[in-house]
Order: structure tokens, then C-alpha cells, then sequence
């Protein structure tokens, strides 16, 4: 099995990146959808959630705000910390045992947009790091996203505070060319990492 990791600023086009490349033919395990899944009702991840920062974060049919808790933590570091600390193993653990399962003659990819803070030096065949410049990441967030061009800018900030990607990458894909070129890019890189000899 080729195990390769994903991973991205925000905006960056990571998620089409994941798309492309399962289209391609790569098992993906997704991060989010992950967390996601984590956190539904009679999960212990929620309950845990639930009672560190109280029921305002749990919506009347039991499911979490997530809006809610990300203005909780935002721009509160031991807040945003006591949640990473319930979730992160979690997801990790989930995410190993996903990526496990997948056949050894095909290739699983971990989309994620935190490798660099959670799993730096994660036992992958390829670490894939997507960027974009600052303003173009902002557009996107902006246009295709719906957000708030200030909400848009703080995350960017704080995201882009947090980590340098591109310092645990074997392979970088530039998205500020178009789609076009994009689609070239990733047929690019399946054809190295699906070809690859790993020793």
C-alpha cells in the first residue's frame, strides 16, 4: 500500500485536490468528515465536548453547534486547546485504523489540513501540500465559501500562524493557475505516487 497524506492552507483547493485524486482511483480518509462523525449524538467525543464546555454548544436535538463551539475557541488558545485534546487522538486513531483497511495495491490518502501540528512525522509515502497566495485563498473563502471577508481574513491569519505546510512536503502543487492547470498538476502527481516502488 501507498499511504500519503494531504494536506493545505485553508482555501487552498485542498478538498478539490482530495477529489481529483479519488477520482483518479486513491482510497481517501477525510479529517473532517472524520470529526465530524466523532462528534454525533451518543458518540463519547460529544458527551466529552458537552461537559467541558457546557450545553450552549449542544443544540435542543442533541447534536453539536458547531458554529457555536468555533466561537467558543476561536480566539481562545486554552479553549482551542482542550478541544484538540479531545479530539485530535481520536481522529488520529480513526484515521489509522480507516487507512489500515484500505487494499494493499491501492493508494490511501489522508486529507487532513492539520498534519503539520497533529502528525509530522507520520509514517507516509508522499506528504502532498497544496498552496495558494494569501489573497486568492481570501477570494475563495469569500466567493465559493459564503464567509465573511473580516471572518475570512482572521481565519486565514490564525491557520496560517499555526503552521508552515509546506516544511513536511515530498510534493507542493501550486493552485494559482486555473482549474485546468490544477487537473494537470494532480494527473502529475497521481501518476508519480501510483507508479511508485516504495523500499
Amino acid at each position: 500500500m501507498t499511504r500519503v497524506a494531504l494536506t493545505g492552507e485553508i482555501g487552498s483547493g485542498k478538498s478539490t485536490v482530495a477529489r481529483w485524486l479519488a477520482d483518479c482511483g486513491a482510497v481517501v480518509v477525510d479529517a473532517d468528515q472524520l470529526a465530524r462523525e466523532l462528534v454525533e449524538p451518543g458518540r463519547p467525543a460529544l458527551a466529552e465536548i458537552a461537559e467541558h464546555f457546557g450545553d450552549d454548544v449542544i443544540r435542543p436535538d442533541g447534536t453539536l453547534d458547531r458554529a457555536g463551539l468555533a466561537a467558543v475557541v476561536f480566539n481562545d488558545p486554552v479553549r482551542l486547546s482542550a478541544l484538540n485534546q479531545i479530539m485530535h487522538p481520536r481522529i488520529a486513531a480513526e484515521a489509522e485504523r480507516r487507512l489500515a483497511e484500505v487494499p494493499v495495491s491501492q493508494v490511501a490518502l489522508y486529507d487532513t489540513p492539520l498534519l503539520a501540528e497533529t502528525d509530522p512525522d507520520g509514517e507516509w509515502d508522499f506528504v502532498i501540500v497544496v498552496e495558494a497566495p494569501r489573497d486568492m485563498r481570501l477570494e475563495r473563502l469569500v466567493e465559493f465559501r459564503g464567509m465573511d471577508r473580516d471572518d475570512a481574513l482572521a481565519r486565514i491569519a490564525a491557520r496560517d500562524s499555526e503552521r508552515e505546510p509546506r516544511v513536511v512536503a515530498d510534493i507542493v502543487i501550486r493552485n494559482d493557475s486555473g482549474l485546468d492547470r490544477l487537473r494537470e498538476c494532480v494527473d502529475e502527481v497521481w501518476a508519480r505516487i501510483s507508479g511508485a516502488e516504495i523500499n
